[in-house]
């Protein structure tokens, strides 16, 4: 362990990408482990208590923002446990959804997998002081999608769901799968797959991506 550097762990489905990143970042942070799936992640953020995490947000079972989700949950399940991470996401998506779900879920900044290695020690150490860091071609949509206030036809839009899918329509856009938002609500898997199908009929949608989308848009994951 190098004292005084950031303790940092990589959570990202692909072995080689881990490493490559964990050569890049020699010198500039201590590493303390890596995770190549969500459960192995949520373990090692248990067992070595990073300061920053490095997440991929594409991967088995939930990605980045399921990770994101769990350590919350340990963590104000349990008054003694240590406080969460901060986590920067690290992807090659820069797809808006992408980006706000992951900021919605808890991230402190995302920034894609062309970012130069100095460039990341720089970032992971501005998350650990509590700045939000964006690659640039992403700080623009962010700050709109956080920042714009509903208008009333999107407000009319809204209204033509139901409160039960509207509360399915806000786990969904958070990143819950079908079987969680059915255990979370009491329901069915059919049931949820139902009110799913409604709500992107209702909306005139075709896929899970589109109603995150427009959740995301409409502040209603808060």
């Amino acid at each position: 362990m190098s004292d005084g550097l950031v303790k940092v762990a990589i959570v990202d489905d692909h072995a080689i990408f881990r490493a490559g990143v964990r050569s890049e970042l020699v010198g500039g942070v201590d590493v303390v482990g890596e995770a190549d799936g969500v459960g192995d992640a949520v373990l090692l953020i248990a067992r070595t208590s990073p300061e920053v995490v490095l997440l991929d947000v594409h991967m088995p079972d939930g990605g980045g923002v399921e990770v994101i989700r769990r350590v919350v949950e340990v963590a104000a399940a349990d008054p003694g446990t240590a406080a969460p991470p901060r986590f920067l996401a690290l992807s090659v998506s820069d797809d808006p959804e992408d980006v706000v779900s992951v900021i919605r879920a808890g991230a402190r900044g995302y920034v894609t997998k062309t970012i130069s290695g100095p460039d990341l020690i720089d970032a992971i150490g501005r998350v650990n002081q509590g700045d939000a860091v964006f690659s640039p071609q992403l700080a623009g949509f962010v700050l709109d999608a956080f920042a714009g206030a509903t208008s009333g036809e999107q407000d009319d839009e809204l209204d033509l769901l139901t409160p039960r899918e509207q509360e399915v329509l806000r786990l969904i856009a958070r990143g819950y799968m079908y079987k969680e938002i059915a255990r979370r609500l009491g329901i069915s898997v059919k049931t949820v797959e139902a009110h799913t199908s409604s709500t992107l009929r209702k909306l005139q949608l075709s896929t899970r991506h589109e109603l995150t989308r427009w959740a995301t848009e409409r502040n209603l994951l808060d």
